[in-house]
């Protein structure tokens, strides 16, 4: 609902916004407000890995609904659980 996954062109939208990039010493983002045929969504890419996401209002407005800790707990396994901790998690 409203998200994915997969990497995604920045150009493809109908139409973009300005371009707003955010850095750190560990990462850098793009973040940019596109309109595409379901409505506007906020599209976040990532300059270090080949990847982006589109998250519209609904799902922008549900990260606020949670505690930081439980989204902080997303960077233990940022890209996934490996195939050994989910072989361990099996045992």
């Amino acid at each position: 609902m409203g998200s994915s996954d997969e990497p995604r062109d920045i150009g493809s939208a109908e139409q973009c916004e300005p371009v707003i990039t955010v850095t750190n010493e560990f990462t850098s983002v793009r973040v940019q407000k596109v309109k595409t045929g379901a409505g506007e969504r906020l599209e976040i890419s990532s300059l270090r890995v080949p990847r982006s996401i589109r998250l519209d209002p609904l799902v922008l407005e549900s990260l606020i609904w949670r505690p930081f800790d439980d989204l902080a707990k997303g960077l233990e396994t940022p890209f996934g659980v490996d195939a050994d901790a989910e072989d361990q998690a099996a045992e």
